[in-house]
């Protein structure tokens, strides 16, 4: 049974999960005129429909997450009131750092929907919005010590290793790949939006089915966040969803991943996190061939509208040979090996490939599928693997860490 402080807290969350559902809802209709009007990058036509001369609001993230921010500025009394005794100071902190640093990235996110950043900002922006949680991580814990698996303890006698400063290292490379994970999975109605929160949710059973253990404040710290991002999340997603009446932009792909790094960060289970990633791992390795030039990288990568039918088809990218050095032909050999790409050589000097997506690899698998259908599979997807992720967790570890 769960004492009645931590009953209340649940209770707590979930009602601020609601709220923020609610609000978004209600918000999203009312002010999605004011992005259609406001023009730039602020709206834009939706590619993969057959009718599309309609304008879309584009950004709309930004909403969910200042409704987010809101619910949470709210609970801050409760949250600070409800902490241990002799840890208010340092309960207040971990919950400020987690609003600055998701504050930052939402910042970050519609600057991008407006003036289209380039990668490198990407890359070091969400570095710097990192900083907040991990110097309040460095002064309240600064545990970095790491737990050996299974056989390093029994071939060396080490059982505990101290990273040090390649600790930080780690976390802040954990907030640039949670932002960035989440954005380069994206095209479709409804995905951005759908895994995000299959991953909220694998989170929150996580904590529920810590509720009873040590890592107690941890879980709670866990619950007081996901919840408000999973109500705004539904409520995004209902707008998005297949046929979009809004589009997220990269203002939501970048709140939803620092939201996901500060939990995994301040709630010290960064590893059982990565293990709900399990698809935005998979798709970021199959587009590390392009994102970093071995192969070429068009603008977009997403799905093509098929010119006959209303169905979604692999996009491609179409390119000389002499283009391609040697590590690119490594990665084309090994590509069409593991069946994960359509190759076509027109001629002897130039090559069409299916772009290296995750989106890409379930069409080739699947065949041309719809819009709708193809979101759903991905969904899909993203729950089974968070179903692995559980099983590792919960079962497999055991095969390398004691009890």
């Amino acid at each position: 049974m769960l004492r009645s402080d931590v009953l209340g807290g649940v209770l707590v969350s979930a009602g601020t999960g609601i709220i923020s559902f609610l609000l978004t809802w209600q918000l999203i209709p009312s002010l999605k005129q004011l992005f259609l009007s406001a023009g730039g990058g602020l709206s834009g036509r939706d590619l993969n429909k057959r009718s599309n001369d309609y304008r879309v609001p584009e950004g709309v993230g930004v909403i969910a997450g200042a409704v987010y921010l809101v619910c949470l500025f709210g609970m801050i009394p409760f949250y600070v009131l409800h902490s241990e005794d002799g840890a208010t100071m340092t309960t207040l902190s971990q919950f400020l750092s987690a609003l600055l640093s998701i504050c930052c990235m939402i910042l970050l996110g519609f600057a991008d929907d407006v003036l289209n950043l380039r990668w490198r900002h990407k890359l070091i922006l969400p570095t710097i919005a990192s900083l907040p949680i991990l110097m309040v991580y460095y002064v309240t814990y600064n545990n970095t010590y790491i737990v050996t698996p299974f056989p390093i303890p029994q071939l060396t006698g080490i059982t505990v290793f101290n990273l040090r400063f390649l600790y930080y290292v780690y976390m802040g490379m954990l907030a640039v790949f949670c932002t960035n994970a989440i954005n380069i999975l994206a095209g479709v109605n409804g995905v951005e939006v759908g895994q995000s929160v299959v991953i909220a949710l694998s989170l929150l059973i996580n904590s529920l089915l810590n509720l009873n253990t040590e890592a107690l404040a941890e879980h709670m710290f866990c619950l007081y966040l996901v919840c408000p991002f999973i109500g705004v999340s539904l409520a995004l997603l209902y707008y998005n969803w297949y046929p979009s009446e809004v589009f997220v932009g990269d203002t939501f792909c970048y709140f939803a991943g620092m939201t996901f790094a500060v939990l995994g960060i301040l709630g010290h289970f960064s590893k059982t996190m990565i293990l709900f990633f399990i698809p935005q791992i998979f798709n970021f390795l199959l587009s590390v061939p392009q994102l970093f030039h071995i192969l070429p990288c068009p603008r977009h990568r997403l799905p093509r509208l098929h010119p006959t039918e209303d169905v979604l088809t692999m996009s491609v990218v179409k390119f000389k040979t002499s283009d391609v050095g040697v590590m690119g032909r490594v990665c084309l050999f090994l590509l069409t090996t593991f069946k994960l790409i359509n190759v076509e050589y027109d001629d002897n000097e130039t090559i069409t490939m299916s772009n290296l997506t995750i989106l890409n690899v379930v069409l080739k698998a699947m065949g041309n599928t719809h819009e709708r259908t193809l979101t759903i599979y991905m969904l899909i997807i993203q729950v089974l693997c968070s179903c692995v992720g559980f099983l590792i967790r919960y079962q497999a570890v055991r095969l390398f860490y004691d009890d």
